[in-house]
């Protein structure tokens, strides 16, 4: 017989399934909102200068180093609220989700390591006498987005395939973010980073004491940012950072939301429907006239991208969750098959946020190569948005009848008696 944890998806529990689902459903919304920032933003970079005008209007203090562009705040201050809900559900993920139990959590972070792996290999393979230094472009996978394409494509899908995709996405962000850190960082001023210990400290004394005042916690929140940009370090880390100090579980260990899922649910609503859309207005916006886009399209940087996003990640993906199947003995769910798989490998390959983030990071906003790059993310995403649904869209049978006994429930006690069975 086989051990559920063996499997390479599993249905889980009835409450994990549950929970999935309302994050699912919260993500919908902000991609949505995403995908249609990004439409203004190339429609407005198309209409006129006044976009790159305003893109590139510097607002901020000088004597605090923070005279910064309109682009670069939402990349580094308007990402940092992202990056801050980032850190608060992969916390959630280690201490009380999927990733806590390392069995469960191998599949998806190999598949996530694979991910990443192949699509950086093809970029350099073909940018080798050029652009190296955006290698890391094609690597990440926006949870947003691949979500709203997901409720696009219908509502039966497996809620094992949504958690695959959704437990992905989040080790994808964790790679991402020590990516960015490590790769991204041109200088390094010691003492800021070591001052910027202090208000985060802070903000985990707090939070471990279980207080939530915002006039406590956003100065410190702010003051933390403020000086880990002035360090060098992406500034987007410090809201990672400070997502992992907030306590998942309860003190008096009640199975009731803590304080991470109080934050998320205050603050993902400015994260999804304010952050993430601004920055996508602004990193979207790319210059689309014939010239342009004839230079971009035979550009070694576009190609690697779009390669990198649609052909490496579903072979990164598809190709790693194979060799744990080939080498561990872990299985597919009985009710999926490989083709599943592969559509959601297809799928991950839809790149946004952090691929424009590092697209910005490695070439310098308004630079050519990085609008070449920015131009193969969309076109990237775009092809495995398309290529995924043609993929997924083939089962829709086969997914409406796992709907169909995953919600069947004959005893009307509102748990599917799928669950009941499995106890």
């Amino acid at each position: 017989m086989k051990h559920s944890n063996d499997r390479l998806f599993s249905r889980g529990s009835w409450p994990e399934a549950s929970r999935v689902a309302d994050v699912l459903r919260t993500e919908t919304v902000g991609g949505v909102l995403l995908v249609a920032a990004a439409i203004v933003g190339i429609v407005a970079a198309n209409t006129g200068d006044w976009y790159a005008d305003l893109r590139d209007t510097v607002v901020g203090p000088s004597a605090l180093h923070l005279d910064l562009s309109l682009g670069t705040w939402a990349a580094d201050g308007l990402l940092a609220i992202f990056f801050f809900v980032v850190g608060l559900e992969l916390k959630r993920e280690f201490v009380a989700g999927d990733l806590r139990d390392p069995r469960r959590a191998a599949v998806p972070m190999v598949a996530a390591l694979g991910g990443m792996v192949v699509p950086a290999l093809i970029f350099t393979a073909i940018n080798l006498d050029g652009a190296v230094r955006g290698w890391a472009i094609p690597t990440a996978t926006d949870i947003a987005f691949a979500v709203a394409v997901l409720a696009l494509l219908g509502s039966h899908l497996p809620t094992a395939l949504r958690t695959f995709l959704l437990t992905l996405a989040i080790v994808d962000d964790l790679l991402a973010i020590t990516v960015i850190a490590i790769f991204y960082t041109d200088s390094l001023h010691l003492q800021w980073l070591a001052l910027a210990v202090l208000p985060i400290g802070a903000f985990a004394v707090l939070v471990q004491r279980r207080i939530r005042s915002p006039w406590l916690l956003v100065p410190l929140a702010l003051t933390a940012w403020a000086l880990v940009h002035a360090s060098g370090v992406h500034a987007t880390v410090a809201g990672v950072l400070l997502g992992f100090t907030v306590p998942v579980l309860r003190r008096d260990g009640a199975d009731a939301p803590g304080l991470a899922d109080h934050l998320e649910h205050v603050v993902r609503p400015l994260s999804a429907g304010f952050a993430v859309p601004v920055f996508a207005f602004f990193s979207a916006g790319v210059v689309v006239s014939s010239d342009a886009l004839g230079e971009a399209v035979s550009s070694p940087i576009t190609i690697g991208v779009v390669l990198g996003l649609v052909v490496g990640k579903t072979i990164g993906i598809l190709g790693a969750t194979w060799l744990m199947s080939r080498f561990t003995g872990a299985e597919l769910d009985d009710e999926l098959s490989w083709w599943d798989l592969l559509g959601m490998s297809i799928l991950a390959g839809i790149g946004f946020t952090v691929s424009l983030l590092i697209a910005e990071l490695a070439f310098g906003a308004g630079s050519p190569e990085a609008e070449h790059a920015k131009l193969g993310v969309l076109v990237g995403t775009l092809l495995a948005t398309v290529l995924a649904a043609v993929v997924l869209r083939t089962r829709e049978h086969v997914y409406r009848a796992i709907s169909e006994q995953e919600t069947r429930d004959d005893d009307a006690d509102g748990v599917p008696d799928v669950y009941q069975r499995d106890e």
